[in-house]
């Protein structure tokens, strides 16, 4: 939204100024007499010098309040007063009503016969013998911001940011209104603008708190709903008018303004908050449905999304939502990766509040709430944080550091410790105020190194000579430290397609490259998502030639805490959607989507999938208008076909989460033990998963079309029984219904290393999963 500073002679600007002081603190309207060289007692003042006048009129002054307001002189009180288009000024206080000399442009002064600075109103009039309107002067108050806020800020360690900064209602010298803070160190000055005042904030020059670079002003009157920017004054004079980047809640895009806003929201999620951390996530169940919010359901609002999304949800049996960005972005095309209101949920859905109340309903269902979060780079909208005060602040000051290659966005500049604070406190903001239970840190690897998609030349090395981000390593260790010292039960998670060492480890705990660990709970297991979808793809016929590609991510299982992701990156861009990639026919595509899951949730590791692939949805998804739910309308030919798969994902997590074997020892070695991982020619893969105790689960993945009777797998001779819990292939799946109806008993004849085994049959492209009887 453009401020356009209305005609100081038109009538139209009057009318618009009186509306603006009516919202700025107004209490009420009078009548005031008109007095042509101020009241009786009103001495003259000395003039403002030229400079000061300037520096005033064009917001560039970086202590309006050393001039403006109340200020005690030998002989009375000196009191100016900035309101342009105003007609008279006049000062009320107790026992005294004094109208200002008019000075021209929009001041007015005098000397008050008083003997100390009074709490005063002002009574400003627009029109001659018009009505008056009194307003609070936002140069009567002292600075609201405390100094252990600013020396907090000052040092990068100001762990409840969003607090100090931004915009905060509250009550300050007993006055209502609202404190505006904002970080900009390279201005020449800052003023407010809003609705409040018709963005035109000639006369509401915000001060300089000393060296942090914050600039301050309360402005009584102001309250929740109030739109407002910031008039920055850049180094060399010109202006830029910005969003704040600290706004907890934003206009609905493209509009861009900041929203005074304060949470009212009663949560009730007391019980799940206080046991979510009972049990460590690497040893808990933790099965992932990934959502768009804006086109799960497309024209629903967070309150609508809290009534559907939970009991569709829970009815699937996941532990968890994980929901693609919800931070403020322009551009819904960018599906939340381009964010420029880090601290607002985006307000096409609703405010902040319904936005609560959507975690709050999920909860109460038991269901765990991950957002994805950006802190790996940000967009260059001209209202938002690029060059925000005149020169480079939030990103590198080097420029070819600054610009991301690939996203034509900006990077964060790591080693800043302002913009370190930034995103740290915006890490557990997320997680304190909206109740998160974990952080998808998204594009991790673009901030770790140097060189990312850069070519030689394109980067310069670290100290050391390396290629490794420092800055955003230290980083990624602060953010994850500070999360989980200040928000017990939150997990974090790395988006990190690399091998880089110690993702998941310890921040004190140093790996052999000499870096101590990242930090993170999870990560993305990239490897295994790329080599099994490779190995899916192929035909039968020649996947035997792809084995290793199923099997090799056994090697490197136990390096990292992982999460088994099949997200939405997986499902656009000519990737096709899951069931869309499988080989064969429709019959055949729909089981090989089935199998695959059945391998997928048996694998160690956590796993997550994007949303309509719950049901075998054969188109790309599509931020426009979501999943085809049609495909589940009893009316549609093929409705079962669909609705098979759906209930298969719904008896995935249902085994999985009553079977502590399938995930109580994810990230131990001793919870897993191959059958038989060699079996290229058939196509099959057998292993099992223990749990704490030993109890053991027998998982075979069959990706041949034909069925194989009388498979003989070796087994633990503790068993005495194994019977079949889950089968791919059953008829209500959508499968052919070869099954293994009666339990099946060891015999005495090695196979595959072991002295006892089974006989089964494989149904074709399917996975089956035993335990003991």
């Amino acid at each position: 939204m453009t401020a356009r500073p209305p005609s100081r002679n038109s009538s139209d600007s009057d009318a618009r100024r009186r509306a603006a002081d009516a919202g700025a603190g107004a209490r009420k309207k009078s009548t005031a007499p008109r007095r042509a060289g101020g009241s009786h007692g009103v001495r003259a003042t000395r003039p403002l010098t030229d400079g000061d006048r300037e520096r005033l009129l064009t917001g560039s002054h970086h202590d309006p309040h050393s001039l403006l307001g109340g200020h005690l002189l030998r002989g009375g009180v000196e009191m100016r007063v900035l309101r342009p288009y105003a007609q008279s000024v006049t000062v009320l206080a107790k026992g005294l009503r004094a109208e200002l000399h008019e000075d021209g442009d929009g001041f007015f002064s005098g000397v008050l016969p008083m003997r100390t600075v009074p709490e005063y109103q002002l009574l400003v009039t627009y029109e001659e013998d018009g009505p008056g309107i009194e307003v609070h002067d936002p140069y009567r108050f002292l600075p609201s911001l405390g100094d252990l806020d600013l020396h907090l800020i000052g040092e990068g360690r100001h762990e409840e940011l969003w607090k100090a900064l931004g915009a905060q209602p509250m009550t300050h010298q007993g006055v209502t209104g609202t404190r505006f803070t904002v970080w900009a160190p390279d201005a020449r000055g800052v003023r407010v603008v809003g609705d409040f005042n018709y963005w035109d904030g000639t006369g509401y020059p915000m001060r300089s708190l000393g060296s942090t670079g914050v600039w301050e002003l309360f402005l009584a009157g102001v309250g929740e709903g109030a739109l407002y920017k910031f008039d920055i004054t850049r180094p060399d004079g010109s202006h830029t008018l910005r969003a704040d980047p600290m706004a907890r809640r934003t206009e609905v895009p493209p509009a861009n303004a900041s929203i005074v806003t304060e949470s009212h929201h009663v949560w009730r999620d007391e019980e799940w908050m206080a046991h979510r951390g009972d049990r460590p996530v690497h040893e808990a169940p933790f099965s992932v449905y990934e959502v768009h919010l804006p086109s799960w359901r497309p024209g629903l609002t967070y309150r609508q999304l809290a009534v559907q999304l939970p009991a569709y949800v829970k009815d699937l049996g996941f532990t968890h939502v994980e929901l693609m960005p919800v931070a403020e972005h322009p551009f819904g095309g960018s599906w939340g990766y381009q964010v420029t209101g880090f601290y607002a949920p985006t307000a096409r859905m609703g405010t902040p509040d319904d936005f609560r109340h959507l975690v709050d309903a999920l909860h109460r269902a038991g269901i765990g709430v991950l957002v994805d979060w950006v802190p790996a780079h940000f967009p260059k909208d001209d209202w938002a944080l690029a060059e925000f005060d005149g020169r480079p602040l939030y990103e590198h000051e080097d420029a070819a550091r600054a610009a991301h290659p690939d996203w034509g966005t900006l990077e964060f500049d790591y080693g800043r410790k302002e913009v370190r604070n930034f995103l740290v406190a915006n890490a557990t903001y997320w997680c304190e105020e909206f109740h998160i239970d974990g952080l998808r840190v998204d594009a991790v690897a673009s901030m770790l190194y140097l060189d990312y998609s850069r070519e030689q030349g394109e980067w310069t090395p670290n100290e050391h000579g390396g290629r490794e981000n420092l800055d955003a390593v230290a980083f990624l260790q602060e953010m994850n430290a500070t999360v989980y010292r200040r928000c017990p039960g939150v997990i974090t998670i790395a988006e990190e397609s690399t091998a880089w060492d110690g993702v998941t480890r310890a921040t004190h705990h140093v790996g052999p490259g000499g870096f101590g660990g990242l930090g993170f709970g999870l990560k993305w297991n990239m490897g295994w998502m790329h080599d099994s979808l490779g190995y899916a793809t192929h035909e039968p016929v020649h996947r035997k030639f792809h084995h290793n590609e199923m099997t090799f991510s056994m090697v490197y299982a136990y390096s990292e805490n992982y999460v088994l992701p099949i997200s939405h990156d997986e499902v656009v861009h000519g990737k096709r959607s899951l069931v869309g990639k499988m080989p064969g026919d429709w019959w055949q595509q729909r089981a090989n989507h089935r199998a695959y899951l059945g391998f997928m949730w048996a694998h160690p590791g956590k796993q997550l999938l994007f949303m309509g692939q719950e049901f075998a949805q054969g188109a790309e998804w599509s931020e426009g208008h979501g999943p085809d739910w049609w495909l589940l309308d009893p009316s549609y030919a093929a409705e079962a076909d669909h609705r098979g798969v759906r209930d298969l994902v719904r008896e995935l997590n249902t085994v999985y989460g009553a079977t502590a074997a399938l995930w109580q020892k994810d990230t131990d070695p001793a919870g897993f033990a191959w059958v038989d991982g060699d079996a290229a020619e058939d196509n099959v893969f057998a292993f099992l998963r223990y749990d704490s105790s030993g109890a053991p689960l027998l998982a075979v993945s069959h990706f041949s079309p034909v069925v194989r009777h009388e498979y003989r797998l070796g087994v633990p001779d503790t068993v005495q029984a194994w019977t079949e819990v889950l089968n791919t292939d059953a008829a209500r799946f959508g499968g052919s219904d070869v099954l293994n109806p009666d339990p099946l008993k060891p015999e005495s004849v090695p196979s595959h290393g072991r002295g006892t085994s089974i006989q089964l049959t494989l149904p074709p492209l399917a996975t089956v999963w035993f335990r003991p009887v």
